[in-house]
């Protein structure tokens, strides 16, 4: 069996290439399929069949692009209702690849439709199985199970589905059984998902909290339980991925704009979406423009906060830059980026219209500023559960997907720093304060990890 993961850290999304014999599958797919293709050339591989465990809602899958380059079968399963031609399968159905079997689980929980799928290469007896568990099971934790309220189901009857499909289908495999997700840590599908990408049922057994022994009631009430919201493109992708999204083949780059053409833009109301490192956003952007970085968790960020139907302009350092944002916000679902700045901020710059900075402050200058002067607000935009696990002292909780409503009760007058986990989340809120019109308004660089660092030195220090 030739098997290899492909890790999509921006979605935190894992899909798999399984081959034997000369044939190979592909199980959930990335938007941009052009790595399996890739892969499965220089492995002298034919892409037969197409898998997918579930109706992905954080991102759009590429199953329908990859079937029509390579004729393959898409398979899903068959509660799923999927719309394009695809084949429908059912608890303990089987295909062949080579040598290799895969059978299929169902195990509804996270969606009605989740499936498990099960590789067993018959060649080597003694090797053991691959699980693809999807949503299903995540390594340190479970799908989440109120994504799938739309189709008529309640958080609290999914999670029953769960627990059985936990208790009665992937725990009952073999200790020795390899697990391999579709997600890992930051993913939304989960709550608290390990920064490992695989495992054994074994270990899960013994070290993810939701195969510990509980009856049904204590596993739901605890899977209800202070569950983060979803963002609302997860809906929006779902449907996508039943109908089939269109080939990013058919794509182009959105046309160069003046920067007079970009201001008309941003006055008929497109969003100027600045896809620049925090630092680079900092020194110098265009008045009102949105900074989501591309360094980071750009496309799920950029699905929560932005609207998919609203115009956008991109913002890059480069036409390089320019095409990654293009096809990672597809990878969402976002197709309305309707032009980017040619010569980015330096061509803005040079024309004459102003730009507008946002202070990156070192974390020893937040510590000075908040202890000098009472006055300074503290905004921490990291999510809930992080938040609750520790926090600096005096700061106000926002998290950074409702900020755009929740900012008002603020004096905009008011000096304000921000803070998240790394600098990156943070960066994202200063802009977001200033498109609202807050005047004083600073990033604090390397957020609660620097934070917690020169804690711990200053108390090293002390004890030394």
């Amino acid at each position: 069996m030739y098997f290899k993961q492909f890790y999509l850290g921006c979605l935190a999304h894992a899909s798999y290439l399984i081959g034997s014999e000369g044939e190979a599958v592909v199980v959930d797919p990335q938007r941009d399929v052009e790595i399996y293709l890739q892969e499965a050339a220089e492995q002298h591989l034919t892409i037969r069949w197409i898998l997918e465990t579930h109706l992905h809602a954080d991102f759009v899958s590429g199953h329908c692009e990859l079937a029509e380059r390579t004729g393959a079968t898409i398979v899903m399963g068959a509660r799923a209702g999927a719309t394009f031609p695809h084949r429908a399968v059912q608890d303990g159905d089987e295909i062949q690849v080579g040598s290799v079997n895969l059978r299929f689980l169902e195990t509804p929980g996270h969606t009605p439709e989740g499936m498990c799928i099960l590789a067993c290469d018959l060649s080597d007896p003694a090797a053991p199985p691959k699980l693809l568990t999807g949503d299903t099971l995540f390594i340190g934790d479970v799908g989440r199970p109120d994504l799938a309220g739309s189709k008529g189901y309640t958080a609290q009857d999914m999670a029953a589905m769960l627990y059985d499909s936990l208790r009665h289908k992937v725990m009952t495999l073999d200790d020795a059984v390899e697990v391999y997700p579709a997600h890992g840590a930051g993913s939304m599908c989960g709550r608290n998902i390990s920064k490992d990408t695989s495992s054994t049922i074994g270990v899960q057994k013994k070290m993810n909290y939701a195969l510990q022994p509980m009856s049904r009631d204590e596993f739901i009430r605890m899977m209800t339980t202070d569950l983060p919201e979803a963002p609302v493109y997860f809906s929006k992708d779902a449907e996508l991925n039943r109908t089939g999204a269109r080939a990013l083949e058919q794509m182009e780059r959105p046309p160069a704009m003046t920067p007079d053409e970009v201001l008309d833009k941003a006055n008929q109301g497109a969003v100027l979406l600045d896809v620049r490192p925090a630092g680079q956003f900092g020194s110098g952007h265009i008045p009102g423009a949105i900074n989501i970085g591309l360094s980071g968790q750009f496309a799920s960020w950029a699905g929560t906060l932005l609207d998919m139907k609203t115009p956008i302009v991109v913002i890059a350092e480069d036409v390089e830059g320019v095409d990654e944002a293009v096809m990672r916000l597809a990878r969402v679902g976002i197709e309305s980026a309707c032009g980017y700045l040619e010569g980015g901020i330096y061509a803005w710059d040079q024309s004459g219209y102003p730009l507008t900075t946002v202070a990156q402050m070192p974390i020893t200058e937040v510590r000075d500023r908040l202890e000098s002067d009472p006055s300074v607000l503290l905004l921490d935009v990291r999510r809930p559960g992080e938040f609750k696990a520790g926090s600096i002292r005096g700061a106000l909780h926002h998290e950074l997907a409702h900020l755009l409503e929740t900012a008002s009760a603020h004096d905009r007058n008011r000096e304000v720093i921000v803070v998240c986990q790394s600098g990156y989340r943070s960066s994202i809120a200063t802009s977001i304060l200033r498109r609202l019109g807050f005047s004083q308004v600073s990033n604090a660089v390397g957020g609660m990890n620097a934070w917690n660092s020169m804690q711990a030195e200053g108390a090293a220090s002390v004890s030394a």
